[in-house]
């Protein structure tokens, strides 16, 4: 399991990698897991500064001796390079890995965009130490610009590490169509693979934590809420994550609340892009007594399972999304949401699932979104109760472990993996 995050690192892609293994692990597979010198790992090394990640990861296959090697693939954990002159220089740190690794290859692709919300990604990205507005300017202009020119190579670096992994794995049908595009031939060396859209869409796995069983926790939302000293009365929106500029979160300083609902945050640090997030200090004063920020940082499993079991709805007004691990985990303790109507929620609360509302990402539309949600809350409810099981991670690992002894067989057999999607 390649994965540059993984505990005590934090980071999202470490906690779902970690849960992942931990699942894999109970089956009886045996996972090595290749990361950061500061994560818990088998084989370390990797860092988004490293050049040489490649090197890393082969000189782990050649010790290690895996019959699978499978990527948590987000583009910023490896090092991801953005020419400014020359799209088809864009890079990661890990590319020759892909084309020079003998061993078969899964990727699980944390990231796409459409056309929009990659240009989205321009200002949240934007980093200056300058107080002087010419020069952020500047910087969000050469920022911008390398978006522009970078959007169709950035999406071909994706379809290439899928043109070179026997299976490309997706948290929504949404990515899938991203990612997979159209079939391309990638050359390298000795390879002259096909993409043949070969996206696996396999949940993002989420449940309540393990340290949360009936005798320390009798179900109630007085009993969690309790544990954070939130009022029992009104229904609660939660808001959580890392602080980035792409959560939207700015949204809630200007929306009226409705009543009976109150919006409560938590915030973790983002350990990758401080110098953008350092002034993202919300706006909550005594004229908005029904937004309440936590102001816990980083939170275990068990703290993060007791906060969803003490609200009623996640909230997420997100500017840039291409999958959400809050999503899952509130629908893993049975809690519909409201979100931006982005491509990656829409999938979520379209009729054929109806897990939450979707809206036009302005101050007015969720404070109606979250009133519609009252409304039918209890039919909100019984769907994600029904849906919630699917991300259960017994199940999530049972998934990848059939696609694995899938590749094993075919490689065995002189076979190319047919994908049953």
């Amino acid at each position: 399991m390649v994965t540059t995050e993984y505990p005590p690192m934090q980071g999202g892609v470490g906690r779902y990698s970690a849960n992942l293994v931990t699942s894999l692990r109970k089956l009886g597979l045996d996972v090595l897991v290749v990361c950061n010198e500061k994560g818990n790992g088998d084989f370390y090394g990797l860092s988004p500064s490293n050049s040489q990640n490649s090197e890393v990861l082969l000189n782990a296959v050649t010790e290690l001796k895996p019959e699978i090697v499978h990527i948590q693939y987000e583009h910023g954990l490896y090092g991801l390079v953005l020419d400014p002159i020359n799209p088809t220089k864009i890079s990661t740190n890990i590319d020759s890995f892909y084309s020079r690794c003998k061993v078969p290859i899964v990727t699980t692709f944390h990231s796409a965009y459409d056309f929009k919300q990659w240009i989205n990604l321009a200002a949240a990205t934007t980093t200056t130490k300058s107080k002087h507005k010419i020069n952020r300017y500047i910087s969000y202009a050469v920022n911008l610009w390398k978006r522009l020119l970078n959007y169709h190579s950035f999406n071909r670096l994706n379809q290439e590490k899928l043109a070179m992994s026997k299976a490309g794995i997706v948290f929504s049908q949404y990515l899938a169509n991203i990612i997979s595009g159209d079939s391309i031939r990638v050359g390298s060396g000795n390879i002259d693979a096909v993409s043949h859209h070969r996206c696996e869409v396999i949940y993002h796995g989420a449940e309540r934590s393990s340290k949360i069983t009936t005798t320390t926790f009798r179900h109630s939302k007085i009993d969690a809420r309790n544990r954070f000293s939130l009022p029992a009365g009104p229904r609660i929106a939660l808001a959580l994550g890392y602080r980035t500029a792409t959560k939207g979160w700015d949204i809630f300083e200007n929306m009226k609340i409705p009543d009976g609902w109150i919006v409560v945050t938590n915030v973790a640090e983002n350990h990758y892009n401080k110098e953008v997030e350092k002034n993202m200090t919300l706006k909550f004063d005594k004229q908005t007594p029904n937004l309440i920020d936590l102001q816990k940082d980083f939170m275990t499993d068990e703290d993060l399972s007791f906060l969803f079991y003490a609200a009623d709805a996640t909230i997420l007004p997100y500017k840039v999304c291409s999958g959400s691990g809050v999503m899952f985990d509130g629908l893993a303790h049975g809690l519909p949401f409201v979100a931006s109507d982005l491509g990656f929620f829409r999938e979520f609360s379209s009729k054929g699932l109806g897990l939450g509302i979707t809206v036009k990402r302005d101050p007015a539309a969720f404070a109606y979104a979250l009133k519609a949600l009252d409304k039918d809350y209890e039919a909100y409810s019984q769907r994600v109760k029904h849906f919630k099981e699917k991300l259960k991670w017994d199940i999530v690992a049972a998934q990848h472990a059939a696609l694995y002894r899938r590749i094993i067989m075919n490689a065995e057999i002189g076979k190319p993996l047919i994908s049953t999607q």
